[in-house]
């Protein structure tokens, strides 16, 4: 079974600096039947201006992963990481036992696009990590690049939770399947574009609850950039 919810459905906040989309209750934005998905729990669709950002604040326990679509976004944190993630870069904080970080767009001419999405990890009070690494748009063109799992596998980042996450870009005749394992959920989000899911249209910023499903086909894609969850069974994070 799938679940379509429509980019415009979603939550949204406007600071003049950020222009967020929320696809679950985030900040001063709450939908008690859109509160997270199994492990997933925030799906934010983030546009900031230039020279604008994210001042220091504190995460714990918390697994979050941010994925650039345009630009550049400047990442600092309390292990003393520096880095600048661009398009292609995935970049994984586990906040574990705690850690303080700031996320700014470093361009004084562009703004910057990305996601920044939070999955729920399986332990607490680890010690907290930072990881970073860069797919290219051919490693993702008419597949799905498996680019976070447990056991960090085929050079994915690893995750502290049962849940891995592919990325793909379909245009034109590029077609891919994926063959959901018996007892799992999925979510669906288009990053940008529009392409088709077992026949339903999909186009950006749209998500999709994924139940029952063994096989998934993504295809009719028109500069889609789209991220598949494979998930747990339950209907919300605890």
């Amino acid at each position: 079974m799938l679940e379509l919810r429509r980019a415009a459905e979603r939550g949204v906040a406007n600071f003049g600096w950020l222009d967020s989309r929320h696809t679950f209750s985030f900040g001063h934005y709450y939908d008690p039947k859109q509160v997270g998905f199994s492990d997933l729990l925030v799906i934010n669709d983030d546009r900031v201006e230039p020279g604008m950002g994210f001042g220091t604040h504190p995460h714990r326990d918390m697994e979050i992963f941010s994925y650039v679509l345009e630009g550049a976004l400047e990442h600092k944190d309390s292990m003393g990481t520096g880095s600048v993630i661009r398009p292609g870069d995935v970049q994984m904080m586990s906040a574990g036992s705690g850690i303080t970080h700031s996320e700014f767009n470093p361009s004084r001419q562009e703004g910057v696009h990305f996601l920044q999405i939070w999955i729920v990890p399986d332990r607490q009070r680890v010690a907290p990590r930072y990881q970073q690494k860069n797919f290219s748009a051919a490693d993702k063109r008419g597949r799905l690049r498996l680019i976070i799992s447990p056991d960090a596998a085929d050079g994915a980042l690893g995750v502290y939770q049962d849940a891995r996450v592919y990325a793909g870009l379909f245009d034109g005749a590029e077609a891919a399947e994926f063959d959901l394992p018996a007892g799992r959920y999925a979510y669906i989000h288009v990053a940008r574009g529009s392409l088709s899911v077992n026949g339903t249209a999909m186009s950006a910023g749209d998500g999709a609850r994924i139940r029952e499903t063994g096989e998934l086909r993504f295809d009719g894609g028109e500069d889609a950039e789209v991220l598949l969850f494979d998930l747990r069974p339950q209907e919300r994070p605890r």
